[in-house]
């Protein structure tokens, strides 16, 4: 998959949209937040950061577990989607940590080298060319600060890649990098893996008209040049749904994964 795998504008345009219904919707990315937060507990014990930064914070849900883990640190939320910052002012708490919003992107930071103690990211770094934003998160940390990111390998949305493909050729569903490619990318720019793990995540909704609704609402349909032009028809939306059935769970319910990549990397 080349380094930019995704228009910028597209994806821009895309959060965006899906601000102002992006928590609606966004229970897997909020469970990935805890999952992030728990993973990286080991690392970040003892430490007490005075700046911290969420690259790529989306509303805000990131900096509210940051808010509570360190309450004295100052943080910098950094979206490039302006909507989405919107949000995290609109949703701040009065007691919340100082919180400056940055519209930027994370390919080429609007920020000072060497002036955080943290880095977190959740969910964003899939959006971006992992070698450019890897080199700027280093860029900011401070020698010996830790790097928490949560990331999506190719696995993710595999059952609707596997359903489509029934219909066309077209791309439907972004190909993800592989773990080792973000661990070679990070070794490069002198962030020293600490711990790294791949976990399943789910979507849930009990038919797919609302899972994909909610895939929409989170601003997760972006695929590129090559995604289908024309929309499904009656024929091919039956299909579609028939070939997606075979992934219904137990309780019910349609599973959407996401191939989560959890990475802790120190500045060396």
């Amino acid at each position: 998959m080349p380094e930019d795998c995704v228009g910028k504008h597209s994806v821009r345009s895309a959060f965006n949209r899906a601000a102002a219904s992006y928590d609606q919707a966004a229970a897997v990315q909020r469970e990935i937040c805890h999952r992030l937060a728990a993973f990286a507990l080991t690392a970040l014990q003892g430490t007490r950061p005075e700046r911290v930064l969420d690259a790529g914070c989306g509303t805000g849900y990131g900096l509210k577990i940051l808010n509570g883990a360190f309450p004295d640190a100052s943080s910098v939320a950094v979206d490039f989607a302006p909507a989405m910052l919107e949000q995290v002012v609109r949703t701040a708490f009065p007691n919340d940590n100082p919180i400056l919003p940055v519209c930027g992107d994370l390919e080429a930071l609007p920020l000072a080298s060497d002036s955080f103690d943290l880095v977190w990211s959740s969910l964003a770094l899939q959006w971006c060319a992992p070698n450019r934003s890897l080199a700027e998160l280093a860029r900011v940390l401070k020698v010996g600060g830790i790097a928490c990111i949560a990331t999506l390998g190719p696995r993710t949305l595999w059952e609707l890649r596997e359903a489509f493909a029934a219909i066309d050729q077209a791309e439907h569903v972004i190909r993800f990098h592989e773990a080792d490619f973000w661990l070679a990318a990070a070794r490069n720019h002198g962030l020293q893996p600490v711990a790294d793990a791949r976990e399943d995540a789910f979507a849930l909704a009990p038919d797919l008209r609302r899972l994909l609704r909610d895939i929409k609402s989170i601003g997760a349909q972006t695929v590129g040049e090559h995604r289908r032009r024309q929309p499904l028809g009656r024929a091919a939306w039956n299909t579609l749904a028939d070939r997606y059935e075979a992934h219904r769970r137990l309780d019910g319910l349609l599973p959407a994964t996401y191939d989560l990549i959890l990475l802790t990397l120190k500045k060396s």
